[in-house]
C-alpha cells in the first residue's frame, strides 16, 4: 500500500466534504448558512403565515438589517437554492419570497436554534457577568 502525501489526504478530505478541511465547500456552505441575517432570514420566512414574505415586510420583521444586507442576503440564498424570488408587476412592483424545500430543511434547523437562543440568553448573560467579574478581580 502506498503512503499518500499530506497533499493528498487533503484533497482526500476535500473531495469527502469534510467541513474541517479549510477549502472544503462544505466549510463555505457552514459560513453561509452561520451568517445571522441568513438564520433570521430563513427564521423569519418559515414562520410566515402565507410562507411568503415581501422585501419590505421582511425588512421591518427583522431588526436593524440594511437594505444593502438584507438584499445580498436574499440574493445569496436565492443563489444556493434556499429562496424563490417572486415578482409580481404592479405599480409599485411586488416581490415576495418563499423558502424552497431545501431552505425550510434549514429552517427547521435555524428555527431551533433561534428558539435556544431566546430560552438560554438569560442564563448565558449570568454566566457572561459571572466571567467578566471574575477577570476583573484577577486583573
Amino acid at each position: 500500500m502506498a503512503t499518500r502525501t499530506a497533499a493528498d489526504r487533503r484533497e482526500a478530505a476535500r473531495a469527502a466534504y469534510d467541513a474541517f478541511v479549510k477549502d472544503c465547500p462544505t466549510s463555505q456552505l457552514l459560513a453561509r448558512i452561520s451568517d445571522k441575517w441568513v438564520g433570521l432570514i430563513v427564521s423569519a420566512l418559515g414562520q410566515s403565515e402565507t410562507g411568503s414574505m415581501r422585501y419590505s415586510d421582511l425588512g421591518r420583521k427583522i431588526p436593524g438589517v440594511s437594505q444593502k444586507m438584507l438584499t445580498q442576503t436574499l440574493r445569496s440564498l436565492e443563489r444556493d437554492g434556499l429562496v424563490t424570488r417572486t415578482v409580481t408587476p404592479s405599480v409599485p412592483v411586488r416581490v415576495d419570497y418563499r423558502l424552497t424545500e431545501l431552505g425550510a430543511s434549514l429552517g427547521d434547523l435555524l428555527s431551533s436554534v433561534k428558539l435556544w437562543a431566546e430560552r438560554h440568553f438569560d442564563e448565558v448573560s449570568a454566566h457572561r457577568d459571572a466571567y467578566d467579574e471574575s477577570a476583573t478581580a484577577a486583573a
